[in-house]
C-alpha cells in the first residue's frame, strides 16, 4: 500500500508541469536516458548532450505528450532516440558537403575523438548494432530501438507506439534475426 510520503509518480509530476516536479523526473529518469543514448551513440559526450536536449524538449513539449503507463520513460526514449536520428543525418550532410569541398589532392584529417574510439572494441561493436538497427525496417527499428537498446518491456513499447503487444513481439522477433543473420555476415 502507497504511504501518504511516498513520492508521486511521473504522471502526477508530469501534470504538475512545474520545475520542481521536472526535476525529480529528471533525477528519476537520467541515467536510463543517459545509458539509451550512449548506446545509440556509442559515445559518452553525444550521450550527455542528446540527454541534456532530450530533457529540454520533454520540458517544453509536456503539455502535448501524453505518458505510457504512468511512465514517462518511454516517451523519454522517443525523443532521445528522434534527436540521435537527426543527429545522424545532419553529421552524414556536413560529411557529404565536406568531400564535395575537398579538391583532389586533399585529404582528410582523422578526428582524434573517432581514432580513440576505434581502439575501444566496445564501443565499436555497439556502433556496428546500432547502426545494424538503423538499417532496419521502420517497424522493426522503433521495436528494436525501445526493447533491445532501450530494454522497455514490451506492453510499453506497444502503448507507446500505438499497436498491439503481438505486433510489437513479431516485429522484434524478426529484428533480433535480421540482426543476427548480419553478424554472422561479418564473421
Amino acid at each position: 500500500m502507497a504511504g501518504e510520503h511516498d513520492p508521486p509518480g511521473d504522471a502526477e509530476l508530469w501534470r504538475r508541469g512545474d520545475r520542481d516536479s521536472f526535476g525529480v523526473l529528471f533525477e528519476r529518469h537520467v541515467e536510463a536516458v543517459w545509458n539509451y543514448s550512449y548506446r545509440l551513440t556509442g559515445s559518452w559526450e553525444q550521450a550527455q548532450d542528446i540527454t541534456s536536449a532530450t530533457f529540454l524538449t520533454a520540458w517544453r513539449t509536456r503539455a502535448d505528450a501524453p505518458l505510457v503507463r504512468d511512465s514517462a520513460l518511454p516517451i523519454l526514449y522517443g525523443i532521445a532516440g528522434n534527436l540521435v536520428r537527426t543527429a545522424h543525418r545532419g553529421r552524414a550532410r556536413r560529411t557529404r558537403l565536406r568531400l564535395r569541398l575537398a579538391g583532389p589532392g586533399d585529404t582528410a584529417v582523422p578526428d582524434h575523438a573517432d581514432a580513440v574510439a576505434h581502439r575501444v572494441d566496445e564501443r565499436e561493436r555497439l556502433r556496428r548494432v546500432v547502426a545494424e538497427i538503423g538499417r532496419l525496417p521502420r517497424a522493426q527499428r522503433a521495436v528494436a530501438e525501445l526493447c533491445l537498446l532501450g530494454e522497455l518491456p514490451v506492453a510499453d513499447a506497444a502503448r507507446h507506439l500505438g499497436v498491439s503487444e503481438v505486433t510489437v513481439r513479431a516485429n522484434l522477433s524478426r529484428a533480433r534475426a535480421r540482426l543476427r543473420g548480419s553478424a554472422e555476415d561479418t564473421r
